[in-house]
């Protein structure tokens, strides 16, 4: 069986693959605006969850005998969702407020099983809370200075540059990093799939 990420994350792949998977990749194309415009409001946990589902079922409208993986990612901090920063400026005055404080960081799954003539689909959202050090400005400076934060949720990672100006996890790390690799098993059996089964080596 061919599991199928439809996502163009680098970390996403290769948290998979760390673990044994060897997934084909096809990027969804969706308006992710308009997805949650149409969805109403949502609270964060809520708002990942949606955004997934609507990645994985384009993807899985082009394709056939596969299970199709949708994820997404957002940082709840102050009750308020962030994605992706939108420039540098916004990445380290992000970074500035989050400094020495914590966040919720929400990735939402979605598989759609396109096996049998009428696919199946389930999904579920994890969440993990972050704790930021209270890192200096010249460090804010450097880090933005990089790029890495301008193309991942949150401005931050914890599998990269990111990594020393996170102090903890509590939850799943993976999580953080875009894909929870316990819950994907437990959505994968419940499509009748044994993770192990899916291990390329």
């Amino acid at each position: 069986m061919t599991l199928l990420l439809a996502s163009a994350s680098p970390a996403r792949l290769h948290t998979l693959r760390s673990a044994g998977f060897d997934p084909s990749v096809q990027v969804s194309h969706i308006d992710e605006d308009q997805v949650l415009a149409d969805a109403g409001p949502l609270d964060p946990a809520q708002a990942v969850l949606v955004l997934a589902r609507a990645k994985a079922e384009a993807v899985a409208r082009e394709v056939t005998g596969v299970v199709v993986l949708g994820c997404d990612s957002m940082l709840e901090l102050n009750g308020k969702a962030h994605g992706k920063p939108g420039d540098a400026a916004q990445a380290a005055a992000r970074w500035r407020t989050m400094r020495g404080r914590h966040g919720v960081l929400h990735t939402g799954h979605w598989l759609v099983d396109t096996r049998d003539a009428a696919p199946t689909g389930l999904g579920a959202t994890a969440s993990a809370v972050v704790h930021f050090a209270d890192v200096s400005d010249e460090e804010i400076d450097a880090y933005v200075a990089t790029g890495e934060p301008l193309h991942v949720a949150g401005a931050f990672t914890i599998d990269g540059l990111g990594g020393p100006f996170v102090e903890r996890v509590d939850g799943d790390p993976h999580t953080v990093v875009g894909v929870s690799l316990p819950l994907l098993r437990h959505l994968l059996a419940d499509l009748g799939v044994t993770i192990t089964g899916l291990w390329s080596r």
